[in-house]
């Protein structure tokens, strides 16, 4: 049965109300403190100071970023696990940090924090630069069947596992390359370091320009850029990675905060015109929204595929 890491990817704004007169229904009783568990000057933390900027100019919120890094987002969870339950303290993580780092590390559930809302999907993909030769993850299959080391960057342990099954499910050894961040992914491979990795999206503008190829996409659909590209479980690996920037909050947040919160966020990534909305277009394909119970079961799935992939691993 193929497993999913992410469940339904929606591009529109799942709204049952109109305009922005929910604001009047809930404000925070504070300052919002907006834990960001990505390094700064990153295009996550743009994403999310983005949004911040956002909450105050169309709200009225104060908003303050903090940075909590480490531990693929679990640090992050557990300072939220911390905070006041009052909308008062929400965090943006990756779908990735409740699905398989918490299964990785046997460090919680999905259900630690109260998922708010998602913001922005990836374009997950192995790219290579251009000048390689490769024109698809075939052509890397054969050069490695060939005896060709093959050096595969990858940014994050569930990207590790998913190489790792691309090359066992396909008779060959990837030496996987270990790097934090998708700059660094990208650095490798202009270093001549890399010979393939994975692109979360940052590869977007090289591919544009033909200086690197997307040799297959590692969701359950096509690429936006490379709609011809194979998918990599047509290789074998059923497992996907679709992961999505969200916020989430403590657990038990008051259910008003987390609507009008979940509103307010969905409203801005999806507002033609708005920084943040043009951002997340430009850099992660365009604005993913979903909330409430579909979340909930979204991050769920996650967490189980997760477990699944571990143990596909390890067999």
């Amino acid at each position: 049965m193929k497993r999913m890491l992410k469940a339904v990817m929606a591009a529109a704004f799942l709204t049952a109300t109109g305009g922005s007169a929910y604001a009047a229904d809930w404000t925070p009783p504070g300052p919002i403190k907006m834990i960001i568990a990505f390094a700064a000057g990153g295009g996550a933390d743009t994403q999310a100071r983005l949004i911040a900027e956002e909450l105050e100019a169309r709200h009225g919120w104060k908003v303050i970023p903090e940075q909590v890094t480490g531990k693929g987002g679990l640090n992050a969870v557990k300072a939220l696990k911390d905070a006041p339950a009052d909308g008062t303290t929400i965090g943006m993580i990756v779908s990735e940090t409740l699905g398989y780092n918490m299964a990785s590390a046997k460090a919680g559930k999905p259900t630690d924090v109260t998922p708010i809302t998602t913001t922005a999907g990836t374009q997950m993909a192995v790219v290579a630069l251009t000048s390689k030769g490769y024109k698809s993850f075939a052509d890397v299959i054969e050069a490695a069947k060939g005896g060709e080391e093959i050096r595969f960057g990858v940014m994050t342990g569930l990207l590790g596992d998913i190489a790792y099954l691309a090359g066992k499910r396909n008779g060959v050894d990837f030496n996987i390359i270990s790097v934090r961040g998708g700059k660094a992914v990208m650095n490798g491979l202009n270093a001549g370091d890399m010979d393939i990795g994975f692109g979360a999206g940052i590869q977007a503008k090289a591919v544009a320009a033909g200086d690197m190829v997307e040799l297959a996409s590692a969701r359950g659909e096509p690429l936006i850029n490379s709609p011809d590209a194979p998918l990599l479980k047509d290789f074998g690996v059923e497992f996907v990675n679709e992961t999505t920037f969200l916020f989430a909050g403590p657990p038990d947040v008051d259910p008003a905060a987390r609507d009008a919160i979940a509103k307010a966020i969905g409203e801005i990534v999806t507002s033609d015109g708005g920084k943040a909305n043009a951002f997340i277009t430009k850099g992660f394909g365009g604005p993913v929204v979903i909330s409430g119970e579909d979340l909930e079961a979204s991050l769920q799935q996650s967490f189980d595929a997760s477990g699944a992939l571990i143990s596909a691993v390890n067999e």
